[in-house]
């Protein structure tokens, strides 16, 4: 598409949208996101100034949507986080090597995939974590089930909804443990 043909505003439109340093200001330091991805993605969030937000998003196609629908909502929401968070600098999530079923590995590669360009984009490093070692880390067991990820977490004082809120907790205290304690 050339984008000399068109219309100044409908050129600015087609560009995807870019989160930089300028855009951010300099008040605050960007923020660390740690996500466990698939059609509901856990996520959690730490601020620059230690301050930590989490849950989950849904990201099932509608009725009358494509499959690729899931992948555009969920660049858009990164997009969301990130001004919210004043920028990231680091991205954090688990990597899921075996998977449940064919659609579960087709859905989880998209949501890498989408992940990685954004990253790759936004020059945000990115890192993935196997999910036996977020597991040790939040239980002391590499194959501790759901119900002890939850427990795990609401020990540390947080109330995640469900096991995907769980996991993006644990997998955020791994990664900021990593730095020193540093969000």
């Amino acid at each position: 598409m050339d984008l000399s043909t068109l219309p100044m505003s409908a050129a600015l439109a087609s560009r995807p949208p870019r989160i930089s340093g300028s855009d951010i200001g300099t008040a605050r330091r960007p923020g660390v996101l740690a996500l466990d991805l698939g059609t509901t993605t856990g996520w959690a969030l730490r601020f620059g100034d230690g301050g930590t937000i989490s849950g989950t998003m849904t990201f099932k196609p509608g009725r009358f949507e494509g499959g690729g629908m899931r992948f555009l909502r969920f660049t858009d929401w990164l997009v969301e986080i990130a001004m919210h968070a004043h920028g990231l600098r680091r991205v954090v999530f688990e990597e899921v090597r075996r998977h449940a079923g064919t659609d579960a590995s087709h859905v989880y590669g998209g949501f890498l995939g989408t992940l990685t360009g954004w990253c790759e984009q936004h020059e945000v490093p990115y890192q993935g974590v196997p999910v036996g070692t977020i597991k040790r880390y939040a239980t002391g067991k590499g194959n501790a089930n759901k119900a002890a990820m939850i427990a795990a977490m609401r020990a540390r004082g947080f109330a995640p909804a469900d096991d995907n809120e769980a996991d993006a907790l644990a997998l955020l205290l791994w990664a900021t443990d990593a730095e020193g304690g540093r969000a």
